[in-house]
């Protein structure tokens, strides 16, 4: 239901809903920044809960913890080319790279660690591809010096040779493989071929066995994979791929042919399905399990309520306070006061700006002469103390009534206080007379 985008260095991880939604989905679940490159390469964790792995043009490995959006793991010292592809085993404990060194890398990611490595598993200059079989083996494809396809079968016990080599054909295309664990079946598609071969692995020499190819007239641009539990089990379908075209994408089913209509044992055995065995930290720990198992018999639902929660870390729980720090209102009080007149009363708050004098006190507040009701000047805003250039007309609020009041006669730029306060209170024709009632001045 996950699907992780890999186009840009900056990936997000989109959730797919059950049902049909009836808007463009534009936003992605969490988004993961930590590659320079593009990404070319992202595969989930087998076993753990919401784990991710990427790998770009960096030559950087980088594991997410998808629910809350954070970096896990690092490997920035493993690789020294671009990375071709990357493959989990079977729990998850070890993982597999191919890299345009020509080295097949098998490494521990939590002790970031390459465990085992092989040079030049194939002789060719064109890319490799590896992958972790079921019971711990490795499948490789590659080229030969004369730039044939081949296949081969290694063994971490005996790194230096492999097992089983087989060679297949001249094409230039690159064979990426496809692995089926519960029938031991490796589908392999070529970019460019219209055929896809698949051929069975067991314990017992030659150890690869060919079983037979698919073709069509349309070459493929590229292949995908459905998983064991997405497909019919009722039509006795083993294998779907669904195969990019220029202009579309088409759907290959593999089935073998039964007579009977009751479920077939031998073809769906227990497959790992999507509840993970581990949390992410456990994994992390160190910690191992093997993929929960499910049965087909009945077809697969899906469970209800899966939608991916992402739950971000306060960072802040983490970090050490800065100290104290004043408040808004009173640096803004401050800011005001050193703008009044020596001796001056402080300036008080109403609706949203400062005032001097204080405004008419409400009735019940206790009075003094020094706070009869006369014109009052606006001298700053909660947001900081503004100069008085910056008004250079105000308006004298009172009754619901704006009037407007000439500015003082000086040059542009801030006024003495005192002056301009003694401008506004001076009685003349335009000024207003002093009458009680809550009024307030503020900018035109």
């Amino acid at each position: 239901q996950c699907l992780p985008p890999s186009s840009q260095p900056c990936h997000g991880v989109w959730q797919i809903p059950d049902y049909v939604p009836v808007r463009n989905m534009t936003e992605p679940v969490v988004t993961l920044e930590g590659h320079s490159k593009r990404v070319g390469i992202l595969t989930w964790h087998p076993t753990a809960r919401n784990v991710l792995l990427s790998a770009g043009g960096d030559n950087l490995v980088i594991l997410w913890n998808v629910g809350t959006g954070e970096m896990l793991l690092r490997l920035d010292e493993v690789h020294t080319d671009l990375i071709y592809n990357a493959c989990w085993n079977r729990n998850g404990s070890l993982l597999v790279t191919t890299c345009k060194d020509k080295h097949v890398r098998v490494i521990d990611p939590r002790k970031q660690q390459v465990v085992a490595e092989k040079s030049k598993p194939h002789q060719g200059a064109r890319p490799v591809r590896a992958i972790f079989m079921a019971d711990g083996k490795i499948f490789t494809t590659g080229f030969s010096r004369m730039s044939e396809r081949q296949l081969a079968l290694w063994d971490l016990k005996s790194f230096e040779e492999p097992i089983a080599l087989q060679e297949m054909d001249t094409s230039n295309g690159v064979l990426l493989p496809f692995y089926d664990p519960d029938s031991s079946i490796v589908y392999l598609c070529g970019k460019g071929d219209s055929s896809i071969r698949y051929f069975e692995i067991t314990d017992e020499p030659p150890y690869v066995h060919y079983l037979s190819t698919y073709s069509s007239k349309e070459p493929q641009r590229g292949m995908g994979f459905m998983p064991k539990r997405g497909l019919d089990v009722s039509k006795c379908e083993i294998a779907r791929f669904f195969k990019l075209h220029e202009r579309k994408c088409e759907p290959i089913a593999m089935t073998v042919p039964r007579k009977s209509d009751l479920f077939q044992d031998d073809l769906y055995p227990d497959t790992p399905g999507p509840e993970p065995a581990l949390e992410a930290d456990e994994w992390l720990s160190g910690k191992d399990a093997e993929p929960v198992l499910i049965s087909l018999r009945d077809g697969y639902v899906p469970a209800k309520n899966r939608e991916l929660k992402v739950v971000r870390k306060n960072v802040l729980d983490s970090r050490p306070p800065l100290g104290p720090r004043r408040s808004q209102s009173s640096g803004d009080t401050a800011a005001a006061t050193s703008r009044l007149p020596q001796g001056a009363p402080a300036p008080r708050s109403r609706g949203g700006g400062w005032f001097w004098p204080p405004p008419t006190p409400h009735p019940g507040e206790a009075t003094s002469p020094a706070q009869e009701p006369r014109e009052r000047q606006f001298i700053g805003d909660r947001r900081g103390p503004a100069p008085a250039a910056e008004h250079p007309g105000l308006l004298l609020v009172r009754g619901g009534q704006l009037r407007k009041v000439p500015a003082p006669a000086s040059p542009p730029g801030p006024a003495p206080l005192p002056q301009l306060a003694a401008g506004l209170t001076a009685p003349g024709p335009s000024s207003l007379q002093a009458s009680p009632g809550p009024w307030g001045i503020c900018g035109s």
